[in-house]
């Protein structure tokens, strides 16, 4: 989020800045820092008083990139200029960041954004992952609909086909036609489902989400399964659709409860579904100052391997018989609500964490 605009000594400007996650110096052509945010004074662990007047430079561990940065700063030799370098912390390991140099509209100063790899990365994760959901979402539109019409055609000609039919066994072969018709025709209309329900918006509160799903899966596992609750009851409640995140939320807990067959079978299966406030977020290319943070934890087996990468493709799914089409959907009902789906999982321990911006 780079800035081009305004003044270091501006309070507002100070102000923005330290409303970033993002770690920002602003720094003379000098190479002094003039003004340092609280985030890059967090992740430093050295106060903001120590970093400004004193040389950037002295804070990564290799100086001279940064040196070259701020000479073709000071020629105009680029707009922008990134690349990757390790800064020094006191007492802790160095951090490796992915460094932005660019001009601001203040003559003699550029602004300075140290952007940790971790973050870096998980931001071009979380981008793959709604570009990926975008283009899912164009491509089982159409397919769906280039399916529905000849289904339709195969369908009334099997019909047509078992009224002129006077033998028992040949009837059975139309039967088998249109019963397969009919099945795919379901398969149609559960891939088209998200797209044709109408969003409707009400004040929803997590907890009675989160309480309503408790009890189906409780009624659905009486025996052998735990869900836990950790909740923070100080989320306040937020415009959304309740019954698509009911949904959501089901789809995530059910696969959970499936996946734990067996520690169900023995009795020590477990299902946490944590709440927690999230401060000063990005995902979906933008920043967020307050978002919930749902996770769905189980001990069970852990996602195949094979699939850790597809996970929320439509029909991918880790078990036989399962559509594949929960996970998807609970992504794209998420979506909806300007938020995102994540997981991370090994064996033992699979965490799926929903993300959506709160007012």
């Amino acid at each position: 989020m780079t800035a081009h605009s305004g003044t270091h000594t501006s309070p507002t400007y100070a102000q923005a800045f330290d409303l970033l996650a993002t770690l920002v110096a602003v720094v003379r052509i000098d190479g002094v820092v003039v003004f340092a945010n609280a985030a890059l004074e967090d992740v430093m662990g050295v106060s903001r008083r120590t970093i400004e007047g004193s040389p950037l430079a002295s804070y990564f561990t290799e100086t001279s990139s940064f040196v070259n940065a701020l000479q073709g700063a000071q020629t105009n030799a680029f707009a922008t200029m990134r690349y990757d370098a390790l800064i020094r912390r006191p007492l802790q390991e160095p951090l490796p960041v992915h460094v932005i140099v660019a001009p601001t509209d203040v003559m003699g100063e550029v602004l300075v954004e140290l952007l940790p790899l971790e973050q870096q990365t998980r931001q071009d994760r979380e981008e793959r992952l709604i570009d990926q959901a975008q283009a899912n979402k164009e491509l089982i539109r159409n397919l769906a609909h280039e399916i529905k019409n000849p289904l339709g055609g195969i369908r009334g000609a099997a019909q047509l086909l078992q009224m002129e039919i006077e033998s028992k066994d040949l009837i059975e072969y139309t039967q088998v036609i249109i019963h397969e018709a009919d099945r795919l025709q379901l398969l149609v209309d559960r891939l088209l489902a998200p797209h044709r329900r109408p969003h409707v918006v009400g004040d929803v509160n997590i907890h009675e989400v989160c309480e309503r799903v408790r009890s189906l899966i409780l009624a659905e596992f009486p025996k052998g399964l735990r869900v836990v609750r950790d909740y923070d009851t100080s989320i306040p409640e937020f415009r959304g659709d309740r019954e698509q995140l009911i949904q959501t939320v089901l789809n995530i807990v059910h696969n959970a409860a499936q996946a734990l067959a067996d520690r169900v079978l023995e009795g020590d299966a477990e299902i946490v579904l944590r709440s927690r406030i999230s401060r000063q977020v990005t995902f979906g290319k933008q920043r967020y100052r307050l978002a919930l943070e749902l996770h769905v934890i189980d001990n069970g087996p852990g996602i195949p391997q094979d699939i850790k990468d597809r996970l929320f493709f439509p029909l991918v799914s880790g078990r036989d018989g399962g559509s594949g089409l929960g996970l998807n959907l609970a992504q794209t009902f998420v979506q909806q609500h300007h938020g995102l789906i994540e997981c991370d999982s090994v064996p033992g321990r699979t965490d799926f964490k929903i993300l959506i911006p709160l007012p």
